[in-house]
């Protein structure tokens, strides 16, 4: 049915005194009035209010908990209304990652619908995500390497708040005897406490260990037993070569080819504001606050001789002569002239000043005590070298003299879309949510209206 008006009856929300009133759609409206007359209690504490509650309770209780929920208005009834979403006039807050659809929360809804109707992509070799076997996931985690340390864990909470004495309890009672709570191994005999205000992430150890030749079969019945505790997630905690990372493996969505596996999609993992969707580069800002060549080397027609390289002219004597001195080893190991302009070198003489030797050690020597001692180390680079005392040091001084040579660029890893890999490969008709966000009013409205999608019923994903 489609209704021409919004028509209110019995609103006594605050200053309103049982309001009759109707409202035509798709038309311009004004609430006007004197201070205290009950404009907002009327457009925001009773229309917006029903709008948003109505579409929430509308939701899954799983999609619920990502959104906020507010009361039902003191209204006998209002027919008409559609979702509503407010937009408050008010200063914009100062986080760096607020954006237009943040602060007015349309990205919440935005990032839900990719999480129900979004496909997911391999981000590696762009080929749709397939559900994975057993099998393919046993052979995935012995393609980790012979002798290889793992654990196989299966998931049960992943950052959410609470204590989950229940679940401790269960899974004693289900016969495992440890547990991985925030990445620490426990003893499930053991008195865990949790801080109920703080997110947690849960796995039961369901097996431990060695990637060989004789242990396919145990290995196959372990993970079985994982993926049906992790709701179809296996995850491999592995060590090899002193180096300790988590695999996750995932019966739903993996890609054969790269052997790249996802988790469930949620609403979270398209967040910039979430650790689980923000790219882990830049944290979620898109930007990054890097040197710039430009501004290390202002003139390209000086010569290295003559103090092209402007940060390594400052910073007292004693740092000046150090890296005349570098510079002069370096040229003299890979023939470089020093007195011709930068811009006149060959551009693989260029990349070692700017990027280092690349561990190609180099021999150096300086006088003490009327004695001439050499040495080889590799070159560092001047953009590396600025990073890291930049990175390292513990002065402000030298922090706000190297200040000055660094811009806000776009972030490498992200290109300035500030989400994860995984996150930008989900896709609907085409486009990711980054992709979304980035199009003119215009554009997207011509999107939305293009989009014909079926029914969200058990599981069913886009365009069936």
């Amino acid at each position: 049915m489609a209704y021409k008006k919004i028509i209110i009856k019995g609103a006594s929300e605050h200053n309103l005194k049982g309001i009759d009133l109707e409202i035509p759609r798709n038309k311009l409206v004004v609430i006007t009035g004197l201070s205290g007359s009950g404009k907002s209690s009327l457009a925001f504490d009773t229309i917006y209010a029903e709008g948003q509650r109505r579409y929430v309770e509308s939701l899954s209780a799983y999609a619920r908990q990502f959104l906020e929920q507010m009361e039902k208005p003191d209204v006998e009834y209002i027919e008409g209304l559609s979702p509503a979403i407010s937009i408050e006039q008010r200063t914009a807050g100062a986080n760096p990652r607020s954006t237009v659809g943040t602060v007015t929360e349309i990205y919440d809804y935005l990032r839900l619908f990719f999480a129900r109707a979004g496909d997911p992509f391999c981000y590696k070799c762009g080929k749709e995500i397939e559900s994975q076997t057993v099998q393919q996931i046993v052979d995935g985690i012995i393609g980790l390497g012979q002798g290889t340390k793992i654990l196989v864990l299966s998931p049960l909470v992943r950052g959410r708040k609470g204590e989950y004495q229940k679940i401790f309890d269960r899974v004693r009672r289900d016969g495992f005897v440890r547990v991985r709570v925030d990445g620490k191994i426990y003893d499930i005999d053991e008195e865990i406490k949790l801080a109920k205000h703080k997110k947690h992430d849960i796995e039961v150890v369901v097996d431990r260990l060695i990637i060989g030749k004789r242990m396919k079969n145990r290995l196959t019945d372990s993970v079985e037993i994982a993926l049906r505790l992790g709701s179809g997630i296996v995850m491999v905690n592995c060590t090899s070569s002193g180096k300790n990372r988590d695999e996750i493996f995932s019966e739903h969505f993996a890609c054969v080819n790269c052997g790249i596996s996802y988790e469930e999609l949620t609403p979270r993992m398209f967040s910039f504001n979430s650790p689980y969707g923000a790219c882990p580069a830049c944290g979620g800002l898109g930007t990054k606050l890097e040197i710039d060549p430009e501004l290390v080397m202002p003139d390209k027609t000086k010569s290295i001789n003559e103090g092209a390289v402007e940060p390594w002219r400052r910073g007292g004597r004693a740092l000046v002569l150090y890296y005349r001195r570098l510079l002069r080893a370096l040229a003299k190991h890979y023939d470089i002239d020093l007195d011709i302009p930068f811009d006149k070198l060959t551009e693989k003489e260029k990349r070692i000043v700017w990027d280092g030797s690349g561990g190609e050690e180099i021999e150096q020597g300086f006088w003490r005590k009327r004695r001439y001692h050499r040495y080889k180390s590799s070159f560092e680079g001047v953009i590396p070298n600025l990073e890291r005392r930049f990175r390292e040091t513990g002065s402000e001084y030298v922090k706000e003299q190297i200040h000055q040579y660094m811009s806000v660029l776009p972030c490498p890893d992200c290109g300035g879309r500030r989400l994860r890999p995984e996150s930008i490969a989900v896709r609907i008709k085409g486009k990711s949510i980054a992709d979304v966000t980035g199009m003119s009013v215009k554009d997207a409205l011509a999107f939305f209206r293009s989009l014909k999608l079926c029914r969200q019923e058990s599981g069913c994903r886009e365009g069936c």
